[in-house]
């Protein structure tokens, strides 16, 4: 007669295995036992009229109507200006070992970029002068600066 084929170690992988397999099971059928799922209503999550959560369902007679024409879905138009208009500001940045700087607007306190290459008179920063816009890569930029008394 022949010899098994099973030895001690594979006997011994075998139980382990079958005792996480029921354990699992366990946990399984003891979770499902003790869940507060079950049906859709009882997961069902509302907001109200005040943008909060609640388990109740808004009050129909509380409903409010929009217009699809009323909603904007996208970034509101700016203003178009005269950018050729010449414009009087303050140098409030220049580097002048890099070549750029920024010019703060006197009116709106809007903040410019400005290049060595948009300059007609030498500044330094605080000086008043006047220019006007270029759109540029990333933004306006002022050109034409030169300076005011």
């Amino acid at each position: 007669m022949s010899k098994s084929q099973e030895t001690y170690s594979k006997k011994e992988k075998e139980k382990k295995r079958l005792k996480k397999k029921k354990e699992k099971d366990e946990k399984r059928q003891e979770r499902k036992s003790n869940s507060l799922g079950g049906s859709l209503d009882k997961m069902m999550a509302y907001i109200d009229e005040h943008g909060n959560i609640s388990d109740t369902p808004p009050d129909p007679d509380k409903k409010i109507e929009f217009d699809l024409e009323d909603i904007d879905i996208s970034i509101p138009k700016q203003e178009e200006f005269d950018m050729d208009a010449e414009r009087k500001g303050r140098i409030d940045f220049f580097n002048t070992d890099k070549g750029f700087g920024f010019i703060k607007e006197v009116e709106t306190n809007e903040s410019y970029f400005v290049h060595y290459k948009g300059l007609i008179d030498d500044v330094t920063e605080g000086d008043k002068v006047s220019f006007e816009l270029e759109k540029g890569m990333k933004g306006l930029n002022a050109i034409n600066v030169k300076k005011i008394p």
